[in-house]
């Protein structure tokens, strides 16, 4: 049986990928109707960020049908953080399309460089770029954090940095040029990708069950604010 901690851990991931995975179809359905090329990038993104609690979210199904966790242990981050490099990609390349679309496949070809290089050191030095905690007692998900000095943390650590840079910022910069509908729509998208960067940041740092649960519920707005930023 599913420990309280268990449940609040599992159910909040979900909750998560449900958020991203409604939005992210909706915006599909949208952008296939419309012939809409940024609502399928956006559609896209959403998918991938919302795939990074894919960990959590099977070691709890696991342990609700068959009382087991993800076994070998490594398989809890491989789920949740392969999603990194294609995430990275489809953000980046909405935010070149909005704010630089000159120069956005040399944005997107810097941060293809290094995804490439993050995966590598995800896959091949996975027990060195984490911290993993079997689950305490019954009941209890697997907890993998990340060793701070490796390539792989200091990577992600860049990544949020642009990611807030580039589109939370950068999107709020649009947002102030701009005015009536298009000032909202910008507004709304700043607001998702901050919530995204600050809210993975507090996931993977924040260590009360209490605290990372709130974080989470607050996550699963990031899909819905992308999907009010570019839905017509």
């Amino acid at each position: 049986m599913v420990s309280e901690l268990g449940l609040l851990d599992g159910l909040t991931a979900s909750l998560i990928i449900l958020s991203s995975t409604t939005f992210g179809l909706l915006s599909l359905y949208k952008s296939i109707k419309m012939k809409a090329k940024l609502l399928t990038i956006a559609a896209m993104t959403m998918f991938f960020v919302g795939c990074f609690w894919l960990g959590p979210t099977i070691d709890f199904f696991m342990e609700v049908i068959w009382q087991t966790n993800i076994t070998p242990i490594h398989f809890y981050a491989l789920l949740s953080y392969l999603w990194v490099a294609p995430a990275l990609l489809f953000s980046m390349l909405l935010g070149g399309e909005l704010l630089f679309p000159k120069k956005k496949w040399i944005i997107v070809g810097i941060y293809l460089i290094l995804g490439i290089v993050f995966e590598y050191f995800l896959w091949f030095q996975t027990y060195e770029s984490f911290i993993f905690t079997p689950p305490s007692s019954p009941g209890d998900l697997i907890d993998a954090s990340f060793v701070r000095t490796h390539p792989t943390f200091l990577l992600v650590a860049f990544f949020l940095v642009s990611v807030l840079v580039f589109l939370g910022i950068g999107f709020a910069i649009k947002a102030k040029q701009s005015t009536g509908q298009l000032r909202r729509k910008f507004i709304y998208l700043s607001i998702g990708f901050t919530i995204f960067v600050i809210c993975g940041a507090l996931d993977s740092i924040l260590t009360i069950p209490v605290a990372i649960g709130v974080v989470r519920v607050v996550m699963a707005t990031f899909a819905g604010f992308m999907y009010l930023g570019l839905k017509t």
